[in-house]
């Protein structure tokens, strides 16, 4: 029988509507919810805390939602909020970090590998260990890049502002002679031409939104969760804020139309949780 519930997606803000692109090319059958909190945004700068409790209402009215699995398309989120949601929530958890870091083990040739991320994903410690899981030996620079998520989610993707704060923060990994570079944020895609001629040709730029929805898929078929092959799949999206804000950057990212988006308010997420 085919199962016909939602799939929940959320992000701090828009980023992760990069993930839910290669699920909607993935899995083109499935339904999909996306919710992007952005009244809270940005995650980076808070406490481990307070991403906790966003990550778990956010997941706890997901469930309510009525979805059949839950995707952490947030970096910062899975950093410091993955094990307690999947303790939590009685659907499955994927999150982003875990292909990501098997990607940069494999795709590095000297084992010198970086990272670009929010305060948080850095503070975590969570990339760097899963990287050493897989290979002990490797060289790990991690470097906090606290002036990009506000200026995507401002629209601005290649400003001199953007330019110059990608040179600043990729300056230690050029210097640590990184040839793998991690983007540990969802938004981060979108400055990849940037990141690129900032690094030049020899540094591969990691960010697996592919391989997450290859996870995805991968997990529905192994628990028996797919929908009917043959029907098109539809989608929705909540934010905590601006819908018409939340609109026009997020067809940017998704490359798609995103039709109506509804509000969600923060108390209504409180409130479930």
């Amino acid at each position: 029988m085919p199962d016909s519930r939602p799939i929940g997606v959320f992000d701090s803000g828009v980023g992760g509507l990069t993930v839910l692109h290669e699920c909607l090319v993935t899995m083109p059958y499935e339904d999909f919810v996306y919710l992007g909190d952005h009244a809270r945004l940005p995650y980076g700068p808070r406490s481990r805390d307070e991403v906790r409790r966003f990550a778990h209402e956010i997941g706890v009215y997901l469930e309510r939602q009525g979805v059949k699995m839950v995707v952490v398309a947030c970096n910062t989120a899975t950093s410091v909020a993955l094990p307690d949601l999947q303790e939590q929530l009685g659907v499955p958890v994927v999150s982003v970090i875990v292909p990501e870091a098997h990607a940069a083990v494999q795709a590095t040739r000297n084992r010198r590998i970086g990272l670009l991320a929010t305060e948080l994903t850095v503070a975590s410690g969570r990339y760097e260990s899963l990287v050493r899981t897989l290979d002990a030996g490797v060289r790990f620079t991690a470097v906090a890049c606290p002036k990009l998520v506000p200026l995507i989610e401002a629209g601005d993707t290649y400003s001199d502002e953007i330019v110059a704060a990608v040179r600043e923060y990729a300056a230690p990994l050029k210097d640590a002679g990184c040839d793998t570079v991690i983007l540990g944020c969802t938004h981060y895609p979108l400055l990849r031409p940037v990141f690129q001629r900032t690094f030049g040709r020899d540094v591969t730029l990691v960010f697996s939104a592919d391989e997450t929805a290859r996870e995805v898929a991968e997990t529905l078929a192994r628990k028996g969760f797919e929908n009917d092959t043959t029907r098109e799949g539809r989608y929705r999206f909540l934010t905590t804020g601006d819908p018409s804000v939340f609109r026009t950057l997020g067809e940017r990212f998704l490359q798609l139309p995103l039709g109506d988006v509804e509000r969600v308010e923060v108390r209504e997420l409180e409130a479930v949780a």
